[in-house]
């Protein structure tokens, strides 16, 4: 398809989901989305032509937006303060009325400090403020939401994979997506050969270590990473049972007992 032409998509939100969550890979439309939704209503709040086929509108007291950052040194804000602050901004200022988009929340800071700090923004528009959102962002882990929050709906922009080659169908499905496709963005826009080729492979080392576990917390809360195994199980699984005597495994069952007990490292 031509690289000028507009792909339109519909969106829903409305009372019964109104927080989605959208994924998808890099330059595959995200935040054309964003920027549709929030034109399509400012138009409609001013009275102006829609370009859609049809269109249902409710008022909005106002339109949040977190599009892209920018760093301001001379004032010493980085980029991250000031992504945090226009995030802050929102969350304060926003009520069950608004319309909030947000473009990859969470990204100026290390993995797992992104990914707490997207997903408590996530729950917090969806309990405490209930307004209408849409929040982009390639942190998969947040699909999980869906599964946890009534109101939560997962979206993402379709791609087709040929051999070696992504094309790019800006279509907006319903679900989640788990990859994003950055090192295939990578080469298009130049990266060595050599820095492409290692990246896949450390790609592939990472996939095969999980960085989310949904299901080792209570009910009340969800967690986000695996916790660190007991070192007293760690031994009691190394025993060579069938090597002791009935003494030798008495005193190694108190020995990991006591350890147990005052929780030594």
């Amino acid at each position: 398809m031509p690289r000028e032409a507009f792909i339109p998509n519909d969106v829903c939100l409305d009372a019964e989901h109104h927080l989605m969550i959208l994924t998808g890979p890099n330059m595959a439309g995200k935040s054309t989305i964003l920027r549709q939704v929030g034109l399509a209503a400012v138009m409609a709040q001013a009275g102006a032509f829609v370009p859609a086929r049809a269109a249902v509108l409710g008022l909005v007291d106002r339109i949040f937006t977190r599009v892209g950052a920018s760093d301001d040194l001379s004032r010493g804000q980085s980029t991250f303060l000031v992504e945090m602050s226009e995030t802050a901004a929102i969350l304060h200022g926003a009520t069950r009325r608004s319309l909030v988009l947000l473009d990859e929340i969470g990204r100026g800071t290390s993995t797992y400090d992104g990914v707490a700090i997207a997903w408590a923004v996530a729950e917090h528009l969806h309990d405490q403020l209930g307004c209408k959102t849409i929040f982009a962002t390639h942190y998969h882990e947040l699909t999980q939401l869906a599964e946890r929050f009534a109101r939560v709906v997962n979206y993402n922009v379709a791609v087709l994979e040929s051999g070696d080659d992504v094309i790019f169908l800006h279509r907006l499905q319903p679900g989640g997506t788990d990859r994003s496709y950055g090192i295939h963005v990578g080469r298009l826009a130049g990266l060595p050969a050599t820095v492409v080729a290692r990246a896949t492979e450390i790609l592939r080392m990472l996939e095969r270590t999980p960085r989310v576990v949904a299901s080792s917390a209570p009910a009340e809360q969800l967690a986000l990473f695996p916790l660190p195994e007991d070192p007293a199980l760690v031994e009691l699984r190394a025993l060579d049972l069938d090597g002791l005597t009935p003494r030798q495994a008495l005193d190694e069952l108190a020995r990991l007992q006591t350890r147990a007990t005052r929780k030594v490292p």
